[in-house]
């Protein structure tokens, strides 16, 4: 008896020390310490390109030590990239753990846009599609200017009077101009709205919420600053002109179902529940941006699918800012193809970083194809010059990622299932080119 216990707690013993080495045990350990390193370099980083961090809610103790050196040490930071996505690379893909693997392989490509920016942000500078690709992941297809002149084509077919097209919708689009003492109320009804449709189909953290700014004076039109613990705030600039259809739309794109359930879901799913270090900062030039710009803007369409956001604008936004409807239909008629005319910003951005386009011949872009007022055009210079590359992320990543959840059956007619999946991919690690693959 007392030999048959002996062998039972040695048998014991023995399982638990193969236990404690188990392989998969082991890696997943050293890729948390490898998701701590490549937060503590990410902060170092944004300690030198003020652009660099979007948002960081992960634990002091990662914050590097403040320095008294002003000189950007670019050959330390890309030599411990280089470090970092060596000691990645040893994790196999071979199937005995995905989830460790895929976590490996987002972040490796997460620290090839680390170093791409470090370059970007020390003047060292390549090709515009070569850029995107290290940044994001991806590569937006190029358009000649006849693809945007046809388009044109169409609204002159569609807009009302005569004269050159981009007059012609200015003059139509400026009957739908929120007036600024309507913008608050506007927007807190458009935001209000999204997020009821949102909670209907997700159980979003408690506590989740944001507060609401209106700014000057930005190259953009909104922003969402997360804060962590579920919680953003959400600038809106009321330095240009705030068409009605806006509100929706950066209701959505910056709130409900966009940038704010994107970022506390990762932060609920990934960094609190899993405890991935790595999520818990989110770096602006990666690859993470193009899943959450594309995500945010094909997020309108799920939460006002069809003409909804047409109706909801007509009957509710529209007599809440003392606007008249009887040209709403046209209105939303163009908008529709004025959308296609988006990826012209993308042939801006190229031809100004890449082919020695003029600003003339730029603003001549971007008032004529993307029909932007004078002002417009000015500011989304500032936002190419500021942001070069990352212009590919709203148009090219919304395609990206509409065509990814209706390829998984999330199509209009299924609206439950795209806003599961939809779900699904907000709540984990993806990259362009896994969306592409499918």
């Amino acid at each position: 008896m007392m030999l048959k216990k002996y062998l039972t707690a040695l048998t014991m013993a023995i399982a638990l020390s193969c236990g404690s080495h188990d392989k998969p045990v082991g890696n997943a350990g050293r890729l948390d310490s490898i998701a701590r390193e490549y937060v503590t370099l990410g902060l170092s980083i944004g300690r030198f390109d003020s652009d660099f961090v979007d948002a960081y809610y992960g634990p002091d103790s990662l914050r590097p030590s403040i320095t008294d050196s002003s000189r950007f040490p670019k050959e330390k930071f890309l030599k411990d990239i280089a470090g970092l996505k060596r000691s990645l690379s040893e994790f196999p893909a071979d199937g005995t753990n995905d989830t460790l693997a895929r976590r490996a392989v987002w972040l490796s490509a997460q620290l090839t846009a680390f170093e791409r920016r470090i370059h970007v942000f020390s003047g060292t500078l390549v090709p515009f599609d070569s850029e995107s690709k290290e940044l994001f992941d991806a590569v937006a297809p190029v358009y000649d200017e006849k693809h945007f002149q046809d388009l044109i084509a169409r609204l002159d077919g569609l807009l009302p009077g005569k004269g050159p097209v981009p007059e012609r919708y200015q003059q139509l689009a400026s009957q739908f101009v929120i007036p600024q003492n309507k913008i608050d109320t506007v927007f807190r009804t458009a935001i209000a709205e999204a997020r009821k449709r949102t909670l209907t189909h997700y159980t979003l953290p408690p506590g989740e919420n944001f507060k609401l700014e209106y700014v000057h004076d930005k190259p953009w039109s909104g922003y969402n600053w997360y804060k962590g613990n579920y919680k953003s705030i959400i600038q809106i600039n009321v330095s240009q002109p705030i068409y009605i259809e806006r509100a929706i739309d950066l209701a959505c794109h910056e709130g409900y179902p966009g940038h704010h359930v994107y970022n506390a879901l990762l932060e609920k799913n990934l960094y609190r529940d899993k405890g991935w270090t790595e999520i818990s900062l989110y770096p602006l030039f990666s690859p993470q941006s193009l899943i959450a710009e594309g995500s945010a803007n094909y997020g309108i369409s799920i939460a006002f699918p069809g003409n909804e956001q047409k109706e909801f604008c007509k009957n509710v936004l529209m007599p809440l800012a003392g606007l008249d409807t009887t040209l709403s239909n046209v209105y939303f008629e163009v908008l529709a193809i004025r959308s296609a005319l988006n990826y012209a910003r993308n042939e801006v951005a190229r031809g100004l970083l890449d082919r020695g386009m003029s600003e003339q011949e730029a603003k001549r872009w971007l008032t004529d194809y993307c029909l932007l007022p004078d002002k417009g055009a000015s500011d989304y210079l500032r936002f190419i010059r500021k942001y070069r590359s990352y212009v590919i992320n709203y148009n090219y990543g919304q395609d990206i990622v509409k065509k990814y959840i209706e390829s998984q059956g999330g199509t209009a007619a299924y609206p439950d299932k795209r806003w599961k999946l939809f779900e699904t991919l907000l709540s984990n690690e993806n990259k362009a080119s896994d969306l592409l693959k499918q």
